[in-house]
């Protein structure tokens, strides 16, 4: 069984169960970007830099800079053979090279999903217009491509090499006509997947333009929507989880009270700082998300291997945002690898968009708290020396309960081998 099956089943077995926490890796951003959707060539597998075409008088491959599909690939490989994710989001061309041409998910607990639609507020490609006009609904992909590969499947099973499962998006606007249109689209996605037996979950973005609702309020508005608009599905037609904004503490909770058997989960949004990540994973759980969904803030990093571990040990509740903010620049340091930002530039919360491109609406996540350690280097070092000597169990395992802060990233820091 797939680990996103399996935490679903026993979230809803009991929706008070904490470590069945699942975490996303969307590698899909060539679905809206591009050329630069891969990202910058600061970070590559193992395998390293992949042959490319680049004419001295034009430009160098270091001015250029930019990852090539199969550099992006292997990225890819490397984060499911490392295991910590539950789902890896991918483009159905992705998709198809992956799981259904190389089998990369038949031994793997890691499910595989592709983009089933892509909303013209995700074409963010250069020089274009069109992030800041009225999303329309729009899908490049068909659900026969992704599960198969063509364009009919063979339905005698319902096993097929591709993925079964797909990211379905909205954008509601506060447009009486827009969104009519935008939610008559989704039905008509609906019936065809549940045809065809095709899961998906359910994205919902804010408005990308000015819906006339204050931003305090947007939380409101986008929970009553997603309500009003499950209303009328039966259970075989409902998505598997959602994927929505963080508006805060208050109205993740209200709409995760709303019903126990709806798993919901966060969007990351932009890059951000590494403490913008990491205390949106803690803050959505702690608040009553089951999920984090991560695709530029993995895809940005300086080394999204670590990244995405930090991610895991923090929605164990092993670590504190703030010491894996520590943490992970100290695999950074030990590994030679100069950060996007200082330590304390990364640990501050900044005012992240929500939306594709920077020209999207911007969204500030809200917090309760904000105790950022304003901790040099040399300091975290010299803590992490001074304090090895942490609690065990009986079992001699560490024991995380008992551990101070300094413990904890002293016990993370000596565990990475740093």
């Amino acid at each position: 069984m797939k680990s996103l099956d399996s935490k679903l089943a026993a979230y809803r077995e009991n929706p008070a169960a904490r470590d069945s926490f699942i975490i996303a890796d969307a590698k899909d951003p060539d679905m809206a970007f591009g050329i630069p959707a891969l990202g910058k060539r600061r970070y590559l597998s193992k395998l390293g830099l992949h042959p490319a075409q680049f004419s001295p008088e034009i430009w160098t491959r270091d001015e250029f800079g930019h990852r090539n599909l199969p550099e992006f690939l292997d990225i890819i490989r490397e984060v499911v053979a490392q295991g910590l994710v539950d789902i890896m989001l991918m483009s159905a061309h992705v998709n198809e090279q992956l799981t259904i041409k190389e089998g990369l998910f038949s031994n793997s607990h890691i499910t595989p999903a592709a983009r089933a639609n892509d909303a013209t507020d995700v074409w963010a490609v250069r020089h274009g217009n069109y992030l800041s006009q009225p999303a329309q609904p729009f899908r490049s992909a068909s659900i026969d491509h992704i599960q198969c590969g063509q364009l009919d499947c063979d339905r005698s099973t319902d096993e097929f090499p591709g993925a079964n499962l797909g990211l379905y998006s909205v954008t509601y606007l506060n447009d009486l006509e827009k969104d009519k249109r935008t939610i008559e689209m989704f039905h008509e996605f609906r019936k065809e997947a549940e045809r065809k037996k095709f899961r998906y979950f359910l994205e919902v973005f804010d408005p990308n333009t000015d819906s006339g609702i204050p931003e305090n309020k947007l939380g409101e508005f986008i929970n009553d929507q997603i309500l009003r608009t499950l209303a009328g599905i039966t259970e075989v037609g409902r998505p598997v989880f959602l994927k929505i904004v963080y508006h805060g503490p208050r109205y993740m909770e209200e709409i995760c009270q709303y019903d126990s058997n709806m798993a919901v989960g966060v969007l990351g949004g932009s890059a951000g700082t590494t403490y913008d990540a990491f205390r949106l994973l803690h803050d959505a759980k702690k608040y009553g998300a089951r999920l984090a969904l991560f695709g530029r803030k993995i895809n940005n990093a300086e080394h999204q291997l670590a990244f995405i571990e930090f991610l895991r040990l923090i929605s164990e509740d092993k670590i504190l945002p703030e010491e894996a903010v520590h943490a992970y620049h100290g695999v950074l340091q030990g590994k030679g690898i100069i950060p996007n930002r200082t330590l304390e530039k990364d640990l501050e919360l900044t005012e992240q968009s929500m939306r594709y491109g920077d020209d999207g609406c911007k969204t500030s996540i809200n917090v309760t708290k904000n105790p950022i350690a304003k901790q040099s280097r040399s300091e975290t070092k010299s803590k992490s020396v001074t304090n090895s000597d942490w609690p065990k169990d009986v079992n001699g395992r560490p024991d995380f309960s008992s551990m101070t802060a300094d413990q904890r990233l002293a016990y993370h820091t000596r565990r990475l081998g740093l």
